[in-house]
């Protein structure tokens, strides 16, 4: 049975069911989970939560301190059926997409370095269970999930651009978050219902599982893969699949996207060699997000493209690659000029563009100047609101940092709001 308990009760052997705090809040990534060491205990104490959920079908009891007490407590369980856990189940309501406020780039990106911090520990957590052999439990990754959303949602530009400044050493894990970001902007921006856009992005998070089944010298290897390596890593997606067929509560969705994220529209890609409409909306979506994420992050062999650039790119292999129709969208909710890309102004400056404007041009989102192509020399950074009244200067091209000699422009969209 379910009992609420302080944490100064929680012990070794115990099972908690839930902590009594925000996911953002807790030490852990899975709800429920063992205490099978005192470090756990110490962990749920040193983040300062108070109370949490135990399972005694599954773990051991509190320790009585007289029968009285016991008893009294037994009862209070019993009495108090409205005091249950804060997610006890899927059905529990969840925030309506629609009534997030959007917010800006400032407001939001703060917030998102902690979703991405926190994150990123997460999946490194699951996915070395899933190394291990270990099944996912979807519903333990639906919290991570809906903090992405839900940051998504008040600014996409934050998230998606603090998740592609991943390093060549966490990309695996950071392609997962940033995937499932990118597929939550999509579904957004296909009008898809809310519920489908969280089995979207928690197919986005699962997508790669199957990578834990690929030698970690093959999956981290700096050089150019041998024919038998290549055909090792064309083998993650039907793994991956496996993985999630032995898993709990793992729907169609997050299947699907796993076992045909490199499918492409002509019949080239793989595992099945699928086209057209074969091929389902949600893996066509999949497809995309995982390809650009993967061709702006910095990975052993190559450095990243620039947003804008990559989109270029896969506008050139639209046509066979991906389906026409999901890659327009795909453009229009991260924007013809992502957060982060480099751009040359028509006054001869250059700057890095710091946000999307929602329900403006996408060719008019906020860019912060910082160097002057006629003097070379920087200049104090000044953000331009290409949208507003009066503005008279304008994007005429987008620009490559080395080509100027630039680096670290990544700092001049991030502000100071991250340390």
């Amino acid at each position: 049975m379910l009992k609420k308990i302080k944490s100064t009760q929680l012990r070794q052997g115990m099972f908690v069911h839930e902590l009594c705090a925000s996911w953002m809040s807790s030490p852990f990534w899975q709800k429920s989970f063992p205490i099978d060491s005192i470090a756990v205990v110490n962990k749920i104490k040193e983040a300062g939560i108070r109370e949490a959920w135990i399972d005694t079908d599954k773990g051991i009891d509190v320790l009585p301190e007289n029968p009285q007490s016991e008893a009294q407590q037994e009862i209070q369980s019993l009495a108090e059926p409205s005091e249950s856990p804060t997610v006890p189940d899927s059905n529990e309501p969840r925030v309506s997409y629609s009534d997030v406020q959007s917010v800006s780039m400032d407001a939001e990106i703060g917030r998102a370095a902690k979703i991405v911090d926190k994150s990123k520990g997460a999946v490194f957590s699951m996915f070395s269970e899933a190394r291990m052999g270990k099944a996912i439990e979807a519903e333990q990754a639906m919290p991570l999930v809906e903090e992405i959303a839900l940051s998504v949602m008040r600014n996409p530009g934050a998230l998606i651009g603090l998740a592609r400044l991943k390093t060549a050493d966490d990309y695996t894990y950071m392609h997962s978050v940033a995937v499932c970001a990118l597929m939550i902007a999509l579904a957004r921006q296909l009008r898809l219902s809310d519920d489908e856009a969280r089995e979207a992005g928690l197919a986005g998070l699962l997508h790669d599982i199957g990578k834990m089944a690929v030698p970690p010298g093959i999956l981290n290897k700096p050089g150019r893969l041998t024919d038998e390596e290549f055909v090792s890593i064309k083998e993650h997606p039907s793994a991956g699949h496996a993985m999630l067929l032995e898993s709990k509560g793992v729907g169609q969705i997050a299947l699907d996207v796993c076992l045909h994220h490199h499918e492409k529209v002509d019949g080239s890609g793989y595992p099945k060699g699928l086209k057209g409409d074969q091929i389902s909306l949600y893996a066509k979506m999949g497809a995309v997000c995982d390809v650009y994420d993967a061709i702006t992050s910095n990975r052993p062999y190559k450095v990243g493209w620039c947003p804008a650039e990559s989109l270029k790119k896969m506008s050139e292999w639209s046509r066979g690659h991906f389906d026409e129709a999901v890659f327009q969208a795909f453009v229009r909710s991260i924007g013809i000029y992502p957060v982060g890309t480099l751009v040359k102004m028509q006054s001869g400056r250059l700057g890095v563009v710091v946000e999307q404007q929602v329900g403006k041009s996408l060719l008019l989102p906020k860019v912060r100047v910082f160097f002057s192509t006629k003097s070379m020399t920087y200049i104090s950074p000044a953000l331009l609101d290409l949208a507003a009244a009066g503005m008279q200067d304008k994007i005429v091209s987008r620009e490559d940092a080395s080509t100027w000699g630039l680096k670290d422009i990544d700092r001049y969209w991030l502000g100071d709001a991250v340390g």
